[in-house]
């Protein structure tokens, strides 16, 4: 999405920091005792803020966590369309999934594609005790049957274009909509 004079800023730093911390919350307190977690980030921004929700589970005392992160190029239905811009990126997932309660980090969910990709792609590494959805932004256009279980910031408005700006990624932090 480029700038223009239609676009506006839904979250800035201080906002998405806090909606960082709500989802925190809320998956620590979804998550089941004595299970073993992982958070899981689509790549590419999705694992940027997988990492951060893990280390907030992490200050919160959540004990048997780990950290990975997905590629799912390979598990797109649109990959014959992308042909040769396809980029291939590394799953890195250095722990074992199986019996694992499972959180599936996005940046955006807007159709579901995504989501679904990355159900495939971990059900071929392993049965995991449950998988939940987590995202920063969950936009109206969905697709697929497929729904956040925690959500940091909804829009409402249809057709309206996301992007979710990161430092790590991008140089600064802002959720920009229109």
């Amino acid at each position: 999405m480029t700038e223009g004079a239609s676009s506006r800023i839904l979250l800035d730093g201080a906002g998405i920091r806090a909606a960082m911390d709500r989802l925190a919350r809320q998956i620590h307190a979804a998550l089941p005792a004595h299970t073993p977690v992982g958070v899981i980030g689509i790549r590419r921004r999705g694992e940027v803020l997988a990492q951060r929700l893990f280390h907030e589970l992490c200050r919160e005392g959540v004990e048997d966590i780990e950290a990975g992160s997905l590629d799912i190029t390979l598990y797109r239905d649109d990959l014959a369309e992308l042909g040769p811009q396809a980029i291939l990126r590394q799953t890195e997932i250095p722990f074992d999934i199986n019996g694992r309660f499972i959180v599936l980090v996005d940046d955006v969910l807007y159709t579901g594609r995504s989501a679904r990709s990355a159900l495939d792609a971990i059900i071929d590494l392993g049965r995991p005790r449950a998988i939940r959805l987590a995202v920063l932004v969950d936009r109206p256009g969905r697709e697929l049957p497929i729904q956040a279980d925690f959500v940091g910031v909804k829009v409402e408005e249809p057709d309206v274009p996301v992007a979710v700006l990161l430092t790590e990624s991008d140089g600064r932090e802002e959720v920009r909509v229109g």
